[in-house]
């Protein structure tokens, strides 16, 4: 682990109906440690201790184990006889099949978009482009990484297909992960923002062939810098 974490980071806006002291402590942890994990701050393989993590988050093990429950669930977490817990690997399978099923969804739902033709659909994803630059020139990876996930949910929302959002969500939490983790491994931010316009152009031009071209290029080559890395660590 590379810094304590703690209850006060980044928890998510009460809504307005409800205050934040309402909300279940062990969801608070939850939240916590889901968003360790999925920004690439615990990383795959990280040893989850329950002594040290309880201490860091000033709480008791009983919440704490809890969280960790959710977290097993959502598959983010798992527990190996004679290793503990640890924050779950990633295998060659898991990148292949969570990037070849993302694909497949972002480009119907830029068909979907397409089809479509809404000049308000463009707009909020330029919004987001610009975001991305923004926090590309600060060296802000935090920033960019929501952003990028931002823009491919926004992608799958905006198709406005109940079900193809329904699977999409089975795949969000992996999907962010493996993409905090590869833009941690690319050391040019701009060129991560700068993979997103041209796709909005495309929508634009209603030209499904090549906004589909570039999905596939952008999520293959995201696929292959994460097996690479992979690769490196295990060969």
């Amino acid at each position: 682990m590379s810094k304590p974490l703690s209850l006060n980071q980044e928890l998510p806006a009460a809504k307005q109906f409800a205050e934040i002291n309402n909300v279940p402590l062990r969801k608070k942890v939850a939240d916590v440690l889901r968003e360790a994990i999925l920004s690439g701050e615990l990383k795959p393989g990280d040893a989850i201790i329950e002594t040290t993590l309880a201490a860091q988050l000033g709480v008791s093990r009983a919440p704490l184990r809890e969280a960790m429950r959710s977290l097993s669930k959502d598959g983010l977490i798992e527990t190996v006889p004679y290793r503990g817990t640890t924050v779950k690997t990633l295998s060659h399978k898991d990148i292949e099949e969570i990037y070849s099923l993302r694909g497949l969804h972002e480009s119907f739902a830029l068909k979907r978009i397409i089809e479509r033709d809404r000049p308000s659909d463009v707009k909020i994803l330029e919004h987001i482009c610009i975001n991305m630059q923004k926090a590309a020139k600060k060296q802000d990876f935090k920033t960019l990484n929501q952003e990028d996930d931002r823009f491919h949910r926004q992608l799958i929302l905006l198709a406005e297909h109940d079900m193809l959002a329904a699977i999409w969500d089975q795949l969000a939490l992996r999907v962010r992960q493996i993409m905090a983790l590869r833009n941690k491994l690319n050391e040019n931010p701009m060129e991560i923002a700068m993979n997103h316009p041209p796709i909005v152009q495309a929508i634009q031009d209603k030209n499904y062939d090549k906004a589909s071209a570039l999905i596939e290029y952008h999520v293959a080559s995201a696929k292959d810098l994460i097996i690479d890395d992979l690769n490196n660590k295990t060969g």
